[in-house]
């Protein structure tokens, strides 16, 4: 599904670790971790095409008819942008040949799925930080992409919004998607994750999650 070859990524010039040669199965679930400045978030922007690797390369082996999504950190997002809740979620439907019907069905269902009944009509302005992550990750849910790249899907979400977050990734993991997951809570890994690739300015460790973070060198990276 996803294979990383001599890869190396970060400023010109400034490679943020060794080259990193990595094996993503298909349906697997990953969790991305490592110290601030580390490279989490660079590494998927390069593995989701958004940003030019240093050198080496990225290989995406997709099923037909399906593509990956990206769900971005919320700082990178325009709140000032003048559309609603919905429009916002809707724009997972996209580029998708759907009845005006379907996409009425399918964007109730995803709202309510999120438990955003309600706030169709709110202006991103006006939505907390929690409302915004889950209308983000209700865009995600729309795209029914077969490649999830997540970057801090549990930012600002409060532990009702987490625990919703990691059903749907248990869900969507269940249904043979592959997830990789950028979080800097270790203990949410270690539960809900079963391998972590720790980046370090040294050498990337690629390694069950269980294993991983029991080391001594995963305190460093909280």
């Amino acid at each position: 599904m996803l294979r990383c070859h001599a890869l190396r990524w970060g400023a010109p010039g400034q490679p943020l670790t060794p080259p990193l040669d990595l094996h993503l199965a298909s349906g697997s679930l990953t969790a991305i971790i490592g110290a601030n400045g580390s490279g989490k978030s660079s590494l998927l922007k390069v593995i989701a095409g958004l940003q030019k690797p240093l050198s080496g390369k990225v290989e995406r082996s997709l099923p037909r008819h399906t593509g990956l999504a990206y769900l971005p950190q919320q700082q990178h997002l325009d709140r000032q942008f003048p559309i609603n809740l919905e429009e916002l979620v809707i724009a997972g439907l996209w580029g998708k040949r759907e009845t005006a019907a379907s996409r009425s069905q399918k964007l109730h269902a995803v709202l309510a799925d999120w438990h955003l009944q309600g706030l169709q009509k709110r202006p991103l302005m006006a939505l907390s930080g929690g409302e915004l992550q889950r209308a983000l990750l209700a865009r995600l849910t729309l795209t029914e992409a077969s490649l999830l790249l997540l970057d801090e899907p549990h930012a600002a979400l409060d532990e009702s919004g987490q625990a919703l977050l990691w059903q749907h990734l248990h869900r969507w993991h269940a249904q043979g998607r592959t997830l990789v997951v950028v979080c800097h809570d270790l203990p949410a890994v270690r539960q809900h994750i079963p391998q972590t690739l720790l980046l370090k300015h040294s050498g990337c460790v690629f390694a069950p999650s269980q294993e991983l973070i029991a080391h001594p060198i995963c305190p460093q990276v909280a």
